[in-house]
Order: C-alpha cells, then structure tokens, then sequence
C-alpha cells in the first residue's frame, strides 16, 4: 500500500512539474477583441506609465479609465506635464509612451533614433476675447489676427476690424493681446498658423513652442491666459477649443484659405484634419493650420502619441500596441463628448498602419493582423 502512496505521489509531482514547465499559450486582453495583442504574462498584470500634453488630458483620462475597466490586471499612469516635458521623458525612457501637441523638431528626433508620431485626436485653437457689447460673431481676417499679436492693429474699431463686421458696433478701445507665457503645443498651433498666413510674423517673431511675443500680457496655460482675458476688458488670446466649449467662453470665426469664415467647432477641425490626409507624410508629423478644405477651420492640429518603434519589453509593448489600437477604433466614439475631434478615417488607417510595424525585441510585430 505505503508503494503505490509513493508511486502516485510521484505521479502528481511530476504532472505539477510538467504544467510548471511547459510554455504558456498566451490568451487575449480581457475584454478585448479578437485581433487584440495576446496577453503578455501569465497573470496579465502590466503597468504602462507616460507622460506629456494636457491637451489631450480629459480625454485619455477617460480612454484609461475604459480600457482598464475591460483589462482589469492593466494599470496606465498618465501625467499631463506639457508636451515639452512629454518630448523630454520619452526621449530620457523614463516614461513608456510619450504625447505631445508639436510635433518634435528634427533635432529632437535625432536625440531619440526610433520614435513614432501617432495622431489620436484633433484640436483647434480659437481666439477668445473679452469685448463689452460684442457677445458672438466677431469676424477676423488671417492679416488682422497677425497685426493685432504684432500690434500694428491697436484698436477694436479699426478699419481693418470693422470691414468684416459692418452690423458691429465695435468700441473705441486699445486691444490687449494675452499670450502663454510658458512653453506649449497650444502656442507652436497658434504661431505655426500666424507664420503660415504673415510674411512678416514669419519673418519676426516666427514659430516655435515659445517665441519672443511683441507685446501683450503673458499667463501660464490655458487656464491662466482664460483667467487674464476674463478679468481684463477688451483683450483677445488663445486657447483650445475643448477648454472654451467646456467654459462657454466667446470666441472669433476666422476666414479659411477658402476665403469663408468658419466658426471653430468640432466639424470644422475634422474638416481641417481630412483636407491634409492626402498630403500626410509618412512619418505623419504634419501642420494643419491653413488647411484646404471650404469647411475646415485654420487653427487646428493633431495630438500625438509618441512610442519607439522597437519596445524593449515584450510585455508592456504588446499592452501599449493594445491600448493605441483600441483607442483608434473603439475611443474615438468619446472625442465628441469631451469636445475633441475625432480622426478622419483615412487617417486612421494611416495610423494603424504604423501602429502594426511596432515590434517587441525579437523583432516580431506586437499586434496580430486582422484577417
């Protein structure tokens, strides 16, 4: 009796062994789709940290929030630090995934070989103002909104004003102009759009994520620029649509390349966004401002992710590539809730394309094709 106790326990122990030993099929993301990156480890629990713009802040909050609610052994930190800080991090590695409004500069792309430009949504930058009796309609021309932040056009009631909005009663009163005074994505937009309709904004202040302002009032972020206009009468800044809509503040409609005046809505920085689909280079890095298109707002542009090509970690990698492809297919439907633009569908693809050459370090691709 005692041998065959010893016999069947041995039995036993080597099966565990046998199981312990052999290699693991690895399953799906939970909750996640059929073509979604394989689980990476066998408990599944990966943690992704990244850092960078707060643009895009509230709606990769909610992204998280949703695709960790499907993939509960997933965990994604994100710090809104500004796009310049999100460059930095990512360059450094100390992050796994950056984002940034501006594309980086060549320069920067030098320092960190390898690294993807992903769009995930679009935004626009408007023109608020703070103008008594003017409530809405305000109508400005490219050559006035460059004079007023040159400060050739001082005054609300000049001819250059006035000719686009004879039904307005503009006042008498000295424009103060409100501009970021830290470093942004918000600010690289802006001037990448004045450089883009003034020669002699180009050739002056010119662009950057931080320029030498001729004059005018400087605050620290779009909350700080809404702050000051707010409080001072007869001022005009900058800021981002999202941030405006969600605190209904007035904002000017600009005449696009087409010669119409558009209103900056959702729609119209979607319009922005496929006009340039054609003419995206590959790596994707691209200026919407002045775009083509009848119905596509002047100041708009892309957030990006950025990633590296080449993930050092199989598990993370295979989660981030997860995470981007969910969030191009099923998180675009929560753009338009939280004010952003979705992605055109051309762009999408272009995107997605990117996104299937991401490999782990053995050089395989991360995300399984579609059938």
């Amino acid at each position: 009796m005692a041998r065959i106790l010893l016999t069947l326990a041995m039995f036993l122990l080597a099966t565990a062994c046998g199981r312990s030993d052999a290699p693991q099929e690895a399953g799906s993301l939970p909750g996640a789709k059929p073509n979604a990156a394989p689980q990476p480890t066998a408990d599944g629990e990966v943690t992704l940290t990244g850092a960078g713009a707060t643009f895009p802040y509230p709606l990769y909050t909610k992204w998280i929030a949703e695709f960790q609610k499907a993939n509960p052994k997933v965990k994604i930190n994100y710090q809104s630090i500004g796009s310049g800080g999100g460059i930095r991090q990512i360059t450094e590695r100390t992050v796994d995934f950056g984002a940034t409004d501006a594309p980086m500069s060549e320069e920067q792309l030098a320092k960190a070989a390898g690294i993807l430009h992903l769009p995930t949504c679009l935004g626009a930058v408007v023109l608020t103002y703070n103008l008594e009796g003017v409530a809405s309609g305000l109508k400005l021309t490219p050559e006035a909104a460059a004079h007023i932040f040159l400060g050739k056009i001082k005054k609300w009631n000049d001819p250059a004003i006035q000719k686009e909005n004879p039904d307005v009663k503009l006042p008498d009163k000295e424009i103060a102009t409100v501009h970021r005074s830290d470093g942004s994505g918000t600010t690289k937009i802006f001037v990448d759009y004045l450089t883009a309709v003034s020669p002699e904004w180009k050739s002056g202040p010119g662009a950057g994520t931080s320029v030498n302002w001729p004059g005018g009032l400087g605050a620290k972020g779009n909350d700080g620029v809404s702050a000051l206009i707010t409080s001072t009468p007869a001022s005009i800044g900058y800021i981002e649509l999202a941030y405006a809509m969600q605190n209904k503040l007035t904002f000017a409609s600009l005449k696009n390349k087409s010669g119409k005046f558009i209103a900056p809505s959702l729609e119209s920085t979607t319009a922005a966004g496929a006009g340039v689909a054609t003419r995206m280079p590959d790596d994707l890095r691209v200026s919407l401002v002045d775009a083509e298109g009848e119905d596509a707002y002047p100041i708009a542009g892309f957030t990006y992710l950025l990633v590296y090509q080449e993930q050092k970690e199989l598990a993370k990698g295979k989660v981030l590539a997860s995470f981007v492809k969910w969030a191009l297919q099923d998180g675009q439907k929560f753009t338009n809730d939280l004010h952003y633009a979705p992605l055109p569908t051309a762009v999408v693809e272009k995107v997605n394309k990117k996104l299937a050459a991401v490999v782990g370090p053995d050089g395989k691709p991360l995300l399984t094709p579609s059938p």
